[in-house]
């Protein structure tokens, strides 16, 4: 393989790594603003947890808050 495509390769695979991360970062925020809306209404960390697929102390983390 030349140097050309090389390059070529390692460029492209830095730009989806780029979008990748992008797009994880707005997930992450919809998630934490759904956690927030979840608790809000009133669903206690334990579900929003099951729901979520996160641990409490990420729930707890996403609210501002210690666990209790």
């Amino acid at each position: 393989m030349n140097e050309d495509k090389i390059i070529d390769g390692l460029r492209r695979a830095a730009t989806r790594r780029k979008a990748a991360d992008d797009e994880r970062h707005v997930a992450s925020m919809e998630l934490r603003k759904r956690v927030q809306d979840a608790h809000a209404a009133g669903i206690g960390p334990t579900r929003i947890a099951e729901a979520a697929g996160l641990s409490r102390q990420a729930v707890y983390e996403a609210l501002g808050q210690q666990p209790s």
